[in-house]
């Protein structure tokens, strides 16, 4: 299948007529980055374009010496014979889906999106277009997410319990996009302080230099050695599960924030006292709504569970076929669902 806008190739995801990449997997010339997770944003490019409100995490996964062109939403640039603009696609701080249109022929690709409220970003912009490249991380009718008020109560009465119990609550989440939502959350309902992980320290400074309200935190290390955190909340990246730093809390209870707890076993497999379903990804109403509110004509489909919303799709009578048709192979997939 030919599409003149898009070309999969080994560095990415290659746009012939812009002589440009979105999210290249090796370092290119050009790139146009849609936000500032690890397996989108890669340093060793020559150029980078992007959002500009994610133009500090952006320098952060970059480096000082990346070469780093901001736009605002839905400003309009030119990239040879290819217009440009960038879009909301309400997945993190910064995040865009990127619009390219050239002789008249628009395609859209979403980059990682939701379509649920978050104050810590701007909303999801459905963005019309010819051919639409959605995301399907959560492609199965089986993900349909709670509300996050519903989640935020539930996380605060969890640790109430732990309070009551005398034990700390450490609660994993990735340290980019998740841990600041879920601090901005709780930050509706309670004005307690929380305790973070060193490699959630930079980045939730970064929101809060945004304008972005959140939960007053402290670091771990900062405390005094041998301090009580019974009836305290501490976040932490996955990576800290089992780590000798998670010794100085004790018989801690542990929780998890994923989409990927919306299946129940998931958490029993991975050991975690409590599962919390927070995504930042679409969950599958939110993935049909997004294709249909983009009018295009054709879809392709790409990460996660994709062929399943492929088949869906066609049996709905719509032009649905998996990205990886293009060049007979698949892109990788966000580590941080």
């Amino acid at each position: 299948m030919d599409e003149p806008l898009l070309q999969p190739r080994r560095e990415g995801l290659y746009c012939p007529a812009g002589d440009f990449y979105i999210d290249p997997m090796l370092p290119v010339s050009c790139a146009v980055v849609t936000h500032a997770h690890g397996d989108h944003a890669r340093p060793g490019s020559g150029l980078y374009h992007v959002a500009s409100p994610g133009l500090a995490l952006m320098k952060e996964r970059l480096g000082a010496d990346a070469v780093i062109i901001p736009h605002g939403y839905r400003d309009v640039v030119k990239l040879n014979s290819v217009t440009l603009s960038l879009h909301p696609s309400g997945h993190i701080l910064g995040a865009a889906q990127v619009r390219m249109e050239h002789d008249g022929r628009v395609v859209v690709v979403s980059g990682d999106y939701k379509r649920d409220p978050d104050p810590t970003c701007e909303p999801f912009e459905a963005v019309p277009c010819d051919v639409f490249v959605t995301e399907s991380t959560f492609g199965l009718p089986i993900y349909r997410w709670p509300t996050m008020p519903e989640v935020a109560r539930d996380m605060l009465a969890w640790v109430e319990e732990c309070a009551a119990r005398g034990v700390p609550a450490v609660l994993f989440c990735y340290a980019l996009g998740k841990a600041q939502r879920i601090l901005a959350e709780l930050a509706r309902i309670t004005d307690r302080r929380v305790f973070l992980h060193g490699a959630m320290l930079r980045l939730v400074q970064v929101y809060r230099e945004a304008g972005i309200s959140m939960l007053a935190t402290e670091a771990v290390s900062d405390t005094a050695k041998g301090r009580d955190f019974a009836g305290e909340l501490i976040l932490a990246p996955p990576s800290a599960s089992g780590s000798p730093w998670m010794k100085r809390f004790g018989k801690a209870s542990t929780g998890f924030a994923s989409g990927w707890m919306q299946v129940r076993g998931n958490r029993r497999r991975r050991g975690y006292d409590r599962g919390f379903v927070v995504s930042d990804h679409a969950d599958w109403e939110g993935l049909l709504r997004s294709v249909d509110e983009s009018r295009a004509s054709r879809i392709y489909v790409t990460h996660g569970d994709g062929d399943v919303l492929v088949r869906y799709l066609r049996e709905s009578g719509r032009d649905a076929l998996p990205l990886k048709d293009l060049s007979g192979r698949a892109r990788g997939e966000e580590a941080g669902a």
